[in-house]
């Protein structure tokens, strides 16, 4: 693949060595910070395509430092964590992660996450440069420029919570499983996926509903799935 900037956010030195040298041998460049301040500095001064957030840092943990990128950039955010609970990967999710990855993790597993995400945050500034305009009572998407609109306002989203949207609208009256939507927006084999389908999808509906949980858009279909309605 050609080369990409990784920065890699771990009070860790040794995690954060061990990660860039398999990073390293994928042709992949990468960038360090040891906590979240260090990170916004770097994010200032260089170009980034992914990071790999730590948690647990001291100064700046990685919730409030994920909080404070998706207030300018929705490049993919990798969260790795000590921490197996569910509540922690949803609150991981919820503030505007990608992907989560538990400790002690699989450096050739996280390798190709990493991989993974690198190709849809990719696809999503080359694929298909269809100027297709899907317009949907208001919900519009247009797929040369990536962006999506309500009533004109564009709506700010993350490049997971874009691809939902964008195969929802394509498919739009289809109803699709939960794992469904997983193994084709992840491009993964669907595990345990209910939670992380679930959280995005709620953040995709307070993004782009005016009442979320009376929506009008994005709907759930008890025990199939979700759809936006046509």
């Amino acid at each position: 693949m050609e080369e990409y900037n990784v920065l890699v956010v771990d009070d860790d030195k040794e995690i954060r060595d061990v990660i860039g040298i398999y990073l390293k041998n994928e042709g992949i460049h990468v960038l360090k910070a040891e906590d979240g301040l260090e990170a916004i500095e770097v994010l200032r001064c260089h170009t980034v395509h992914l990071i790999l957030l730590d948690i647990m840092m001291p100064r700046m943990d990685g919730i409030q430092t994920t909080f404070k990128i998706r207030e300018q950039k929705n490049i993919p955010i990798i969260m790795i964590s000590a921490k197996t609970e569910d509540m922690d990967k949803i609150l991981g999710l919820q503030v505007g992660a990608d992907d989560y990855v538990t400790k002690p993790f699989n450096p050739l597993e996280l390798v190709a996450r990493v991989k993974s995400q690198l190709r849809r945050y990719v696809t999503l500034g080359t694929y298909e440069k269809k100027n297709e305009v899907i317009d949907l009572n208001g919900l519009v998407l247009e797929q040369a420029e990536k962006r999506v609109s309500v009533n004109g306002e564009p709506v700010r989203l993350t490049p997971i919570e874009y691809r939902i949207v964008d195969l929802l609208m394509r498919n739009a009256g289809r109803v699709f499983s939960i794992h469904e939507i997983y193994e084709r927006v992840w491009e993964e084999p669907s595990y345990n996926a209910e939670n992380t389908v679930a959280v995005h999808i709620r953040k995709i509906r307070e993004k782009i509903e005016i009442d979320p949980k009376n929506p009008r858009y994005l709907k759930v279909v008890w025990g199939i799935g979700y759809k936006i309605e046509k």
